[in-house]
């Protein structure tokens, strides 16, 4: 079904009003996609999850609002070195780290790609690349390039700037065009995509209409920050952004992640994923 522009807009508009709506009131204990630490704990993540449940989820984030286990928190770290001046040693020793403490993934930039997978051979790690990064300002055409060399070359996870500038132009059917189209190279690859829509940059209503529109497009994670914008992830943009994208996908933290309390509020907030440098910092304070 085509949607015309003015009515997409419309759409988002009103979707984007009740769901801030819903933020400045806290949401109904029950409701569908009210997530927040306030909301889902230990105690109560039962009685929480299953209105969701019956409201036809099909796939929860499991640590909403829970604080992992000693096992469990390296699992949810994506172990990242993104600076440009990074060399193949210190790609190495990031992959080796990867590999001692068990995380997610390691993040690199795509020239590294190659290298941390044959690093990694034979390891359950991931290797996530970034396309369109660190600004998102590059045509839809080159991040599809991007994102077919780094499938090409190994990369199992894909973490994509949004069109920043076009978001705040409300250019929605650009942003949505060139998430669904970094969407489709990545799931032929067998690889996932998570969005970056740097909400420092962001307004509330904005951060909205971006998580909605990266979830239509078929994201499978959004993602609070480059590490390179303005700001990094703040419990309030995970909370927010958990609450737009309700439990089916998920939300990755990350810019400014430096302690193990960091991460506890992040993972309480809401977040599944999360991106730091400092990871073997945090998994050390957690008693790794």
């Amino acid at each position: 079904m085509n949607i015309d522009e003015q009515t997409l807009e419309n759409v988002i508009e009103q979707i984007t009003r009740q769901v801030l709506i819903l933020v400045q009131e806290g949401g109904q204990p029950g409701e569908v996609g009210s997530v927040s630490a306030k909301t889902i704990s230990t105690n109560n993540f039962v009685e929480r999850v299953k209105p969701m449940v019956e409201a036809g989820a099909d796939r929860l984030a499991s640590t909403l609002g829970i604080a992992p286990t000693d096992g469990q928190l390296s699992h949810m770290i994506d172990h990242t070195i993104l600076k440009p001046e990074a060399t193949q040693d210190q790609i190495a020793q990031l992959c080796f780290e990867a590999r001692k403490y068990g995380f997610a993934s390691v993040c690199v930039n795509p020239t590294n790609v190659k290298l941390c997978v044959s690093l990694l051979q034979g390891s359950d790690i991931d290797v996530c690349t970034v396309v369109g990064f660190p600004l998102g300002a590059t045509p839809t055409d080159v991040k599809v390039f991007e994102t077919q060399q780094a499938v090409r070359e190994g990369a199992t996870e894909v973490d994509m700037v949004m069109n920043v500038g076009a978001l705040k132009s409300r250019d929605y059917e650009l942003v949505s065009g060139d998430i669904a189209a970094v969407a489709r190279v990545c799931h032929a690859g067998n690889a996932i995509l998570k969005v970056i829509i740097e909400a420092a940059l962001l307004t509330d209503e904005e951060k909205v209409v971006a998580c909605q529109l990266a979830k239509v497009a078929g994201a499978d994670f959004v993602k609070t920050s480059t590490g390179f914008g303005p700001g990094g992830a703040t419990v309030e943009d995970v909370a927010l952004m958990r609450r737009v994208v309700g439990p089916s996908i998920g939300v990755k933290a990350a810019g400014g992640i430096k302690t193990l309390e960091d991460a506890q509020k992040m993972i309480a907030a809401g977040a599944s994923r999360l991106g730091a440098s400092a990871s073997v910092k945090i998994i050390q304070s957690n008693g790794a």
